[in-house]
């Protein structure tokens, strides 16, 4: 095996970037290592490109093995990694998001690229893989605009010092006030992800700095192994549209456009103007040969409206449904009033995009466990989204998800994170599911909005509404000083603009962020105003919720199950629970509940009709410690000579004596007592044992009458 190695140190860590032979049938490759992590990412490009006609076909896996970690993971009859977790879905879009803008996207032939995370250390296994794709494709001969860096900017709760690649093995998300992660390049940024507790746009925008000074030292590194070793680069001319087709465009298409594209039918008009433009190719290219001068043409129909959408933002300030750049669609808020069965429901409207949001309240045994490469851990909060066909006007399968499903799922269950109450104060397990009704522009942002509306109208103490808003980008191609920024974009400035960058939080500040980008990247000053209008955007949201729900209802739904807390000592923990479970199971049985113990001794009751508060008085009666004075029922359990045994809750029994059990004189226990019966006592003496010594006659001197 031949190898060379590079090594690099950034921030605070040494990276040791290895090249060899071990997968020299790839376009290109690499291995990188730092503090124990290694990941092995390989770029691919397709030998040809004519079945791929229409579109940039990029792939990119992200593949955890359970080996990285030492673990043996899987059920009895099958060891072998299953379907991706969610985490390595999520660190698959994150390198999507990032190396996709870099590419030609007229090349037609299929890339793929692949990270395998070969062992998990000290070093996020994620963020080195971003770094590892770029430096496989920037050496290899796959075109591409790169290379890029990646980073993650972070703080703890316990130290609020901003820390670069700061990674805590096992982490959740309880560790960090911030968790931000950044790429970019040329002192651009193209991707960003993050979960924040309500930090300023300030505070953010200082970490885009922090960010891009630790992103330009990967760069600078990339480049001496461009220089080293690097491939010459593929080359795939673009195809150019003939002339005639171009003159077909402007004697069919182009008046169609112009007339109403700015305009309240911009929808539809766009529709019929591609579903024409897509008839006049057929005719003109009807042989299979023809396919790929076809493709570049259809391409042209796309590429008139980018320049169109980008000319009228720049030049005058016109969006597509006549909006000022910073305003926000009309809205609409709607708690409850759903059915009676849901524990809460809320609907979110902002323009033609509406969700709605209904949640359901769990006990502590509803909680998620997720066994990954990294970690194994609960979750109680969950939010989770769907986008069926119909929400775009469309047909299509329905059922299962998919990446972008999961991602916008995520995104806003980062940003609803940090106002879900503490275990302590709320116990329940908390899910949220968000369907996206009609979309037209960020339906990942709408959900947060319907998914507070849903929380607070369950009853879920959330410290604070949350809203998100996406900003848009339309940037001077030749002079990226001239740029207007979109707010609230919808459809075509998605589809055609330059930036989608959604930013959540509450009234306090930033929860989440995500940005993706069309173009290299955008500039920091940009993006710091951007933060901005977003706040601007936010608290106009946040208004509208408010007015139609402005706090939490004070009760659960009666629907919701009711969850009692008790506290308990450690010690008697394993007295509860019983020898193999018997008295916890009776417990259980007894009263239709679900009980769960913590290992510091907090006991989660989650019952309906009562049981839970049944549940909970017959735990506290069998760890109640009794003090001398106390009182107490208990049933005679056994009779002795000299007096009689009483239980009087749980395990817990004590004596009464004989001349303890009434004021006149008893000649023998059983004339006054029989096993079973109740009796009042008062606990008299407590012994250095914890034995206890009972009185009935002091608890009622009247419980028992002389015999005439």
């Amino acid at each position: 095996m031949q190898s060379k190695e590079y090594e690099v140190e950034i921030g605070g860590k040494k990276i040791v970037a290895v090249f060899s032979d071990l997968a020299n049938q790839a376009n290109g490759s690499v291995i990188l290592k730092s503090e124990g992590t290694v990941v092995m990412a390989t770029a691919v490009i397709s030998k040809d490109g004519s079945k791929n006609l229409g579109f940039f076909n990029l792939t990119v896996e992200y593949l955890e093995k359970f080996y990285a970690a030492g673990k043996i993971l899987g059920g009895q009859y099958n060891k072998r990694e299953g379907r991706p977790s969610d985490q390595s879905i999520l660190a698959a879009r994150v390198i999507d998001r990032t190396i996709r803008p870099l590419f030609d996207q007229h090349i037609k032939n299929a890339v793929q690229v692949i990270v395998t995370v070969i062992a998990v250390g000290e070093t996020d296994p994620k963020i080195l893989g971003v770094n590892a794709v770029s430096i496989a494709l920037h050496t290899s001969n796959i075109p591409w605009n790169g290379p890029i860096g990646a980073v993650q900017i972070s703080k703890t709760k316990e130290d609020e010092s901003l820390k670069v690649n700061h990674y805590i093995p096992n982490a959740d998300e309880a560790v960090y006030s911030l968790d931000l992660s950044v790429c970019g390049k040329d002192k651009t940024i193209n991707m960003i992800e993050a979960m924040a507790f309500e930090l300023s746009e300030d505070e953010i925008g200082k970490c885009f700095d922090l960010a891009s000074s630790e992103i330009t030292k990967w760069e600078e590194f990339q480049k001496i192994l461009r220089a080293d070793l690097g491939k010459e680069k593929l080359a795939f001319p673009k195809i150019e549209v003939e002339k005639d087709v171009v003159e077909l465009f402007n004697e069919k298409v182009r008046p169609m456009l112009e007339e109403k594209l700015f305009s309240s039918e911009s929808k539809k008009v766009t529709s019929e103007a591609e579903k024409l433009w897509g008839e006049i190719l057929d005719a003109k290219y009807p042989n299979e040969e023809d396919d790929a001068i076809k493709s570049a043409s259809e391409d042209y129909f796309h590429h008139y409206l980018d320049a169109s959408f980008h000319k009228m933002a720049l030049t005058q300030g016109i969006r597509a449904d006549g909006r000022g750049v910073d305003e926000v669609r009309k809205l609409f808020a709607k708690a409850g009033g759903i059915s009676d069965v849901l524990h809460g429901s809320g609907i979110f409207y902002r323009g033609e995009t509406h969700v709605l949001s209904v949640l359901a309240l769990g006990g502590p045994e509803d909680m998620l466990t997720v066994q990954g490469m990294e970690s194994e851990s609960k979750k109680r909060f969950m939010h989770h989204y769907n986008f069926p066909p119909y929400s775009g006007g469309e047909t299509g399968r329905v059922g299962g998800i998919n990446r972008r499903e999961m991602g916008h799922g995520f995104l806003a269950e980062k940003a609803l994170t940090p106002v879900i109450p503490s275990k302590i104060i709320f116990p329940y397990t908390i899910r949220v599911v968000s369907e996206s009704t009609a979309s037209n522009g960020s339906t990942s942002q709408a959900s947060i909005c319907a998914a507070t509306i849903a929380l607070m109208d369950g009853g879920v103490p959330i410290t604070t509404p949350v809203a998100g808003i996406s900003v848009g980008l339309m940037a001077d191609e030749k002079d990226i000083t001239k740029y207007v920024l979109l707010t609230d974009i919808q459809g075509p400035e998605d589809h055609y603009g330059d930036m989608d960058f959604k930013v959540a939080g509450t009234k306090n500040g930033i929860t989440a962020i995500q940005l993706d980008v069309k173009v290299d990247g955008v500039q920091i000053p940009v993006l710091k105003e951007a933060l901005l209008r977003a706040k601007t955007a936010r608290m106009e949201i946040l208004e509208t919720i408010t007015k139609e729900i402005a706090e939490p209802r004070e009760k659960i739904s009666e629907r919701a199950p009711m969850i009692v807390t008790v506290k308990i000592k450690k010690d008697q923990i394993g007295m509860v629970i019983g020898p193999g479970g018997k008295n916890i199971n009776a417990i259980r049985e007894e009263t239709g509940t679900e009980i769960t113990i913590e290992e510091d001794g907090t006991v989660f009751i989650t019952g309906k009709n009562g049981g839970a508060e049944k549940a909970a008085k017959i735990i506290e009666e069998m760890t109640h410690e009794y003090n001398v004075g106390d009182t107490a029922e208990g049933t005679v359990v056994k009779l002795m000579d000299f007096g009689a045994f009483v239980k009087i809750s749980g395990e817990t029994e004590g004596l009464v004596h004989v001349s303890e059990i009434t004021p006149f004189r008893v000649e023998k226990v059983s004339d006054i007592l029989k096993e079973g019966d109740r009796v009042p006592v008062k606990i008299i003496r407590v012994d250095e044992k914890g034995r206890l010594s009972l009185s009935i006659k002091e608890a009622n001197k009247d419980f028992f009458k002389p015999k005439a």
